[in-house]
């Protein structure tokens, strides 16, 4: 959703009439992201969830969609660059010697049920993350 909703906004003119709406749910959701980043940096498999196991790919599209609402002036630099800041070296260090990713959870259903999400396999090389974290580069050497 924070990536999707991302690329929509860099793509809708700004007079489209669903421009405002989306952006006020990017905002909100970028609101509520900030909250729950965990002390390393990364975000978990279940967001709210303090025991939760540090997810890269998800990490990954939460700090692309930072990236890009600093770069574009959607977020408060002064708020959100701390957070980047915090969240790119963090997922830099899942990147192993062969540039594969680790800490990835796999596919997953939709669920009530919190031990299901906790007990997800964590992948390593999967597209999933590979992607979100070029996402990120590109974002990042990006020049508005």
């Amino acid at each position: 959703m924070a990536a999707g909703m991302t690329e929509l906004l860099i793509s809708l003119p700004e007079e489209n009439k669903y421009r405002t709406p989306i952006m006020a749910s990017y905002l909100r959701m970028m609101e509520s992201l900030k909250k729950y980043q965990k002390p390393a940096g990364l975000w978990g498999q279940l967001i709210d969830d303090k025991e939760a196991w540090d997810e890269t790919s998800g990490s990954a599209m939460f700090t692309y969609a930072m990236i890009v609402g600093v770069k574009r002036g959607w977020l408060d630099r002064k708020t959100y660059e701390p957070i980047v800041e915090k969240a790119w070296p963090a997922l830099v260090k899942h990147i192993n010697s062969e540039g594969d990713i680790d800490e990835v959870c796999e596919g997953t259903n939709r669920k009530n049920d919190r031990q299901y999400y906790l007990d997800r396999k964590r992948k390593v090389g999967d597209m999933h993350g590979q992607a979100p974290i070029l996402w990120c580069s590109a974002a990042l050497l990006e020049e508005l």
